[in-house]
């Protein structure tokens, strides 16, 4: 299909620009307004999506050219496009699968999607040098696709000086600015910024946000921008349906990393999801297959392991072999322990922390054996990112990076699989396709025979 789907991609120099403040920023402003908007975030990342869309009510998925590729990334965008696409980039705008590569970087979802890059420079601390690190972006890749851009941090006072210096100097226009705000910071953890709802006080910070950005940002320059983009012509994915399931999904304060992509997926197949809390329930709702996303149990551990009727519940599940899905977070709460706390105990093993990132990074997992999600030889786009290791992190899969480091992951069955990667069902449909069939064959068990 064809759609005009209106566009910007908030690009920085580098993480820690500001990218996601003022992506925040303009995303709240533009919904003030009563326009349609949705937004998009580069890469894995799970985090900014979860400040989108919870926190200020614009849709939001992931656009990332490695667990998709091109076409399927710019379906996609269409599938979830509104009038207006706010678009927010990864690390610098150039930063990619390695060191040395722009592949699956912002600059590439630019070109892809023909989306216009404002670049966010921390101007802070600087005067002509700001033009310098400009024209040093722009001269780095011919089309750079940089269209503006916006200066953060600074005063004032001293914008209407760089704004006409780096217009002089870059020959590109100047947007706005935002100023340095306290009030205004968003903390940060290792896994990114804080889950959107740890934040005190966050919506009422994306109104001040946004307020100052109806004064410091030229946003009906912007928007005019994003609306003479040219219209993008994709396959929209739609999966066939294979059964009706009810699948259980964690969803809590511990339990919040899932990409909308493979939720949606897995309804596209026949799936009812079922939302429960593994800190605040009592027991598994009623359901025939069952996935555990990432997110912070090490945080709620000792809550985790106070809740012994979910525990028990969970674990019975697992051990009568339902079909289970557990990722990273989620595969910490069905070992034995996470440090001190006793978790659900249905894999052999228990987690603690290293104090530093391990295997971390995109990779696609091979199957070494048939399982719950894979056929032997099957692959799926993935990546890892944790500071807890497990004494036994399984070997049922090998990940390879794109750098050529391997390694071995993930415990699996015919009715489970639990590991520290997070995997991207669309990358290969069939992994989804495999976990609703096996609950559909539980489904058909459980009605024949009643157990």
């Amino acid at each position: 299909m064809r759609k005009r789907a209106g566009r910007i991609l908030i690009a920085g120099t580098g993480s820690g620009c500001g990218k996601t403040t003022m992506a925040c920023a303009m995303l709240q402003a533009l919904k003030n307004r009563g326009l349609d908007v949705a937004s998009f975030k580069c890469g894995p990342d799970y985090i900014d999506p979860m400040f989108h869309s919870e926190i200020i009510g614009a849709p939001s998925a992931n656009l990332d050219l490695y667990f998709a590729g091109e076409e399927l990334a710019r379906g996609l965008f269409l599938k979830h496009s509104a009038q207006l696409n706010v678009i927010e980039g990864v690390m610098g705008y150039y930063d990619g699968l390695s060191m040395e590569s722009a592949e699956a970087s912002s600059w590439h979802v630019s070109r892809v999607l023909s989306a216009p890059a404002i670049l966010i420079a921390n101007a802070r601390g600087m005067a002509l040098s700001v033009a310098a690190v400009v024209k040093g972006f722009q001269a780095m890749r011919s089309p750079s696709g940089i269209a503006g851009v916006i200066l953060n941090r600074i005063s004032s006072m001293t914008y209407p000086q760089l704004k006409a210096v780096v217009e002089r100097e870059c020959g590109v226009q100047v947007y706005g600015y935002l100023p340095a705000s306290e009030a205004c910071r968003l903390e940060s953890r290792h896994l990114g910024l804080v889950a959107a709802r740890e934040v005190e006080g966050l919506r009422e910070k994306m109104q001040t946000l946004a307020v100052q950005a109806e004064k410091s940002i030229d946003l009906d320059a912007l928007i005019e921008l994003m609306q003479v983009q040219p219209e993008i012509e994709a396959d929209i994915p739609v999966a066939e349906k294979i059964a009706n399931v009810r699948i259980a999904v964690a969803k809590d304060k511990a339990f919040c990393f899932y990409y909308r992509d493979n939720l949606e997926l897995l309804e596209e197949l026949g799936a009812t999801l079922i939302p429960f809390s593994p800190l605040e329930d009592a027991k598994l709702p009623e359901c025939d297959g069952l996935y555990l996303g990432g997110g912070y149990p090490e945080l709620y551990a000792d809550q985790l392991s106070n809740n012994h009727a979910m525990r028990e519940s969970v674990r019975t599940a697992v051990k009568s072999g339902l079909p289970t899905v557990a990722e990273s977070g989620g595969f910490m709460y069905l070992t034995h322990r996470i440090a001190s706390s006793e978790m659900v105990g249905a894999i052999h093993t228990e987690c603690r922390d290293m104090q530093k990132l391990v295997r971390f990074g995109y990779a696609e997992f091979s199957s070494n054996e048939e399982n719950l999600l894979f056929e032997m030889g099957d692959r799926v786009r993935g990546h890892e990112f944790h500071h807890w290791e497990a004494s036994s992190p399984g070997a049922a899969l090998t990940a390879k990076k794109p750098s050529g480091n391997s390694w071995k992951c993930a415990h699996a069955t015919g009715s489970l699989y639990a590991g520290y990667p997070h995997l991207y069902f669309r990358s290969n449909p069939k992994v989804a396709e495999r976990f609703i069939q096996k609950c559909h064959e539980r489904r058909m068990r459980r009605e024949t025979h009643g157990n």
